[in-house]
């Protein structure tokens, strides 16, 4: 697996440059927000985008059906998921959001990609394509939600669901991903270079920030938190070795096992984080979530391929 450690090492190198950045105070709180707010808003939509505007070859009718069934029922498990394992972990009400986030929104993009890429080839990349736009969805709806009912406190949920939500920056750039790629749009040239120059922000833009709130944390008792070791164990282990051999009972197509495994065992997303700080959540437990399970995942995710065969 010299693909993910070397995928490791760009992501350390980059939190250790945000930190760096933070204790010289090149980056201080407020800059971190907005950092943040560029991340959320403009970088990752970017990078939704980017995916629909691609030119390449389509996937089989009845591929993209089981890919597609596959997704929904995977992502509505996690969801089920999130709502269980704070209450088992005994989490904090005003880390509820952040565990629930984490539970359900992986690295698929920064570290996932690439891995599916070096394992099964490009081809591969347009199943792993298929989970951007539902996660996407969710990190801008069910994501944003569960951060703002954590600021309250522990108190009830909000009931009702504001319509601006909806219409999010990253809920817009899926709905235009899913117009141009299955519409088949040309999008020009320029169009294609801006949008990706864009999204090229999102991994060293988010893991900066990840760095820079490290700097106020003591990187000792990260592994000190018992709860959250115990959380990665579950995250990093025993929902993606779980996942991957129930949905073998029903699947034998190769690439599309692979796809589902490296998806289900990609450590925390850093979005996590920046939703976190944009949206009042617990951005110090999301932080330190994306660290420790990003360190732990150079391990796990050999051992979970090494199972599921």
């Amino acid at each position: 697996m010299m693909l993910l450690l070397q995928q490791m090492s760009v992501l350390f190198i980059l939190m250790i440059i945000g930190y760096i950045c933070y204790r010289k105070e090149i980056i201080t709180h407020e800059v971190n927000k907005k950092i943040s707010a560029i991340v959320v808003n403009i970088a990752n939509p970017a990078m939704i985008l980017s995916g629909g505007i691609e030119e390449g070859g389509g996937i089989a009718g009845r591929e993209l059906l089981t890919v597609m069934i596959i997704i929904i029922v995977m992502y509505g498990g996690l969801v089920l998921l999130a709502q269980l394992i704070p209450i088992l972990l005994r989490v904090k009400p005003e880390s509820r959001g952040a565990y629930k986030a984490m539970t359900i929104f992986s690295n698929i993009g920064f570290m996932g990609f690439p891995v599916i890429a070096a394992l099964y080839g490009n081809q591969a990349l347009l199943y792993g394509a298929l989970f951007t736009v539902p996660y996407n969805l969710l990190i801008y709806t069910y994501g944003i939600s569960v951060m703002e009912v954590s600021h309250e406190k522990g108190k009830k949920e909000k009931k009702g669901f504001p319509v601006k939500r909806v219409f999010s920056a990253g809920v817009l750039a899926c709905i235009i991903t899913i117009i141009v790629y299955f519409g088949r749009i040309p999008v020009p040239g320029f169009v294609k270079t801006t949008v990706n120059s864009l999204s090229n922000l999102t991994a060293p833009l988010s893991m900066m920030v990840i760095g820079a709130s490290l700097a106020a944390i003591d990187i000792k008792k990260l592994f000190q938190d018992v709860r959250l070791l115990l959380f990665s164990f579950i995250k990093l282990l025993i929902i993606p070795i779980a996942g991957t051999l129930l949905i073998k009972q029903f699947v034998n197509h190769e690439i599309i096992l692979g796809v589902c495994m490296v998806m289900l065992a990609t450590p925390v997303g850093s979005m996590t984080a920046m939703l976190a700080q944009q949206y009042d959540g617990d951005y110090e437990m999301a932080s330190k979530g994306v660290a420790l399970t990003t360190i732990l995942s150079v391990a796990t995710m050999p051992i979970v391929a090494m199972i599921v065969g």
